[in-house]
């Protein structure tokens, strides 16, 4: 039952119809694996953060991660708790705490990659290594011309 033929060309002929709907199916894998793991996808995001730029203040891991301020908290919250992030006070700054990533939190990264690579796999089973590489760099350059404005 059901297929790509069913579903009227107007819309699979749609590139924003299709990221739609694959945004679906990607949500879901990356939500099913980050649960087997124990992680969040804002865990993800934020530790990964961490280790590619350092220690940061929770508004600048907001701004790289694009994840809202109240949520960061949270989230930053929730890895002290479990100990893959520290904060200690910004000495520049009395107010602000800046974020580290612990050993801890690198294993829990490296655990969350391991994840994410097999949602890759099975949501761009269809493809082959080239032609993932191109979509990957060709949604990349829309994404960056969509903010560009």
């Amino acid at each position: 039952m059901g297929g790509m033929d069913e579903i009227p060309r107007r819309l699979t002929e749609k590139p924003s119809w299709l990221l739609t709907q694959l945004t679906v199916h990607a949500r879901r894998l990356v939500s099913e694996g980050f649960a087997e793991a124990g992680a969040r996808g804002y865990h993800y995001r934020i530790l990964a953060a961490l280790d590619e730029f350092g220690p940061a203040s929770q508004a600048d891991l907001g701004r790289r991660c694009r994840v809202d301020r109240s949520d960061v908290v949270a989230a930053v919250n929730q890895l002290a708790e479990l100990g893959y992030a520290e904060r200690t006070p910004d000495p520049d700054h009395g107010r602000r705490n800046i974020v580290h990533l612990t050993k801890a939190g690198g294993r829990q990264l490296r655990r969350m990659d391991k994840v994410l690579d097999g949602v890759q796999d099975e949501l761009l089973a269809a493809l082959s290594a080239e032609e993932r590489a191109t979509l990957v760099r060709l949604l990349g350059r829309v994404l960056a011309d969509q903010e560009a404005g």
